[in-house]
């Protein structure tokens, strides 16, 4: 029996480390990949950071700096893991976390390495375990690739065909930049794309974040329209495929058919494949029967604590459960409340 485990091993579980490594506490983390670097493992091999490393560091220990303007998702991998070498945590992987139960002294963890128990835990899963894909009408007829961003990897295997990206986030900006290169290319969106000022980047939007929280915190009004900001991060790709005229969208689905789309305007058109950037929900499905959950996977929260399962937290997942927490330097913030949070809950008990 530990006394606390963490569910995961990326930025939001390495957090969480650092802090409780303060204390007496006997916890373990269980990570379901099978190396160090979390689901940077998973993301396409292009994607970088939105800020410069000096503005994307875990507590404790500065990125060092990259080689571009912004880290890519190799020097990402390599920081994750010389973090959690630094500082020695305790990390059993690969260990997936498939069901977890209450009981009178806690929690049992079900896993693909068998039992676990502990006497309190935090969930720090993200994201991207839980790809999201819109009820669009005729979605499963299609006879194409179909594929989430969660899986795309690079442009080469779509090298010369007819492909379209749905979503009007970054991912779809992204995405769209680097395969409009070598594919025939469409964007559908369900509203206009908002771009941000080729000045703003992560560090803005972390600034933004925080003075929300701080609002909040003295019961301030806030209004992030004074801020001009939007959705999409000019990053230098999207920067390049803005020049090349290349980021032109073209409007909503009505329908997916077995060799292509119709769109809202009724014109039929054909694709070889369609990728879906459509977001993700929460990948808490490892905590269903703990208490009621939303459709995107939320429970009642106050915080990081869930409010009706008496020694649970879930750290890391954006908005849900602490401002800009689902970045590498948000989620400090959260992590450190978290970990006193929990030390309290565990020594009282």
């Amino acid at each position: 029996m530990h006394d606390l485990i963490i569910i995961g091993g990326g930025q939001s579980a390495l957090a969480c480390a650092y802090y409780l490594r303060r204390t007496q506490l006997d916890y373990v983390l269980l990570d379901r990949q099978p190396s160090c670097g979390g689901a940077w493992h998973h993301a396409w091999d292009s994607l970088t950071l939105f800020s410069p490393a000096g503005h994307s560091s875990l507590p404790g220990w500065w990125m060092p700096k990259s080689k571009g303007d912004y880290p890519t998702k190799a020097e990402a991998i390599d920081y994750l893991c010389r973090y959690e070498q630094r500082y020695g945590f305790p990390i059993e992987r690969p260990v997936e976390v498939r069901q977890v139960e209450r009981e009178q002294e806690g929690f049992v963890l079900q896993t693909s390495k068998g039992r676990y128990r502990s006497r309190a835990l935090i969930s720090a899963t993200g994201t991207w375990g839980a790809p999201y894909f819109p009820d669009v009408p005729g979605r499963l007829l299609f006879q194409g690739v179909q594929l989430h961003s969660a899986h795309y990897q690079s442009p080469a295997p779509f090298r010369g065909k007819r492909v379209l990206i749905v979503g009007e986030g970054n991912s779809g900006a992204q995405i769209l930049s680097e395969l409009s290169k070598v594919a025939d290319t469409a964007w559908a969106v369900r509203q206009p794309p908002q771009f941000l000022p080729d000045d703003v980047d992560g560090r803005v939007l972390f600034d933004v974040a925080s003075a929300k929280y701080y609002a909040q915190q003295k019961g301030e009004p806030f209004d992030a329209k004074k801020f001009g900001l939007g959705n999409i991060v000019m990053v230098p790709t999207v920067k390049e495929a803005r020049e090349r005229g290349a980021l032109k969208a073209k409007g909503m689905l009505r329908e997916i058919c077995h060799d292509g789309v119709i769109w809202t305007s009724g014109e039929r058109e054909s694709f070889d494949a369609i990728i879906w950037c459509t977001g993700f929900h929460y990948a808490t499905s490892h905590l269903k029967g703990l208490a009621p959950m939303d459709e995107y996977g939320r429970m009642a929260t106050e915080g990081t604590r869930a409010t009706e399962v008496p020694g649970l937290w879930l750290v890391g997942y954006g908005g849900w459960t602490g401002f800009a927490s689902a970045t590498v330097i948000g989620v400090g913030r959260t992590a450190r409340k978290t970990a006193r949070e929990a030390e309290a809950y565990l020594t009282s008990a």
